[in-house]
């Protein structure tokens, strides 16, 4: 199914992966937000848990392995274009974890990927979606 104009939503999975009081991003090199700074992700694949699309989008977009927490928020992203017509609609799950490795290296779809400190991720202007997102995993974190 096309990502484009699809013919229904699509699930797309984030994780919030923190290392010390680090959070990873990634840069993305797709649509949609292609050049913004955002959670690593994706679509879930037919027949992939959730869980599963987590730990793969991670290792893909970044090469770590991450220790997977629990759910921590769901949320819908829908693009229109000019005419009205939806040009993206995700149906999105985030979780948070752990970094399981301090070292970088973008793949996949990323065209970076960095570890950020909460007072640089004010400087990035994120997604409201995506400061939301973060600020609800350093709570569950504690």
């Amino acid at each position: 199914m096309s990502r484009l104009y699809p013919k229904q939503p699509i699930v797309g999975v984030g994780v919030v992966v923190w290392r010390d009081e680090y959070v990873l991003l990634v840069k993305r090199g797709k649509p949609p937000r292609v050049g913004q700074w955002s959670l690593p992700g994706g679509a879930q694949k037919l027949g992939e848990t959730l869980a599963e699309t987590a730990r793969r989008e991670v290792r893909e977009e970044t090469s770590i392995e991450i220790d997977l927490g629990e759910i921590i928020a769901t949320l819908d992203l829908i693009e229109r274009d000019e005419a009205g017509d939806v040009r993206h609609h995700y149906t999105l799950v985030d979780f948070v974890a752990e970094g399981l490795a301090a070292d970088l290296s973008a793949g996949d779809d990323a065209a970076d990927a960095c570890w950020f400190s909460r007072s640089e991720i004010d400087q990035l202007d994120l997604w409201s979606e995506t400061v939301r997102i973060i600020e609800l995993a350093a709570r569950k974190r504690g």
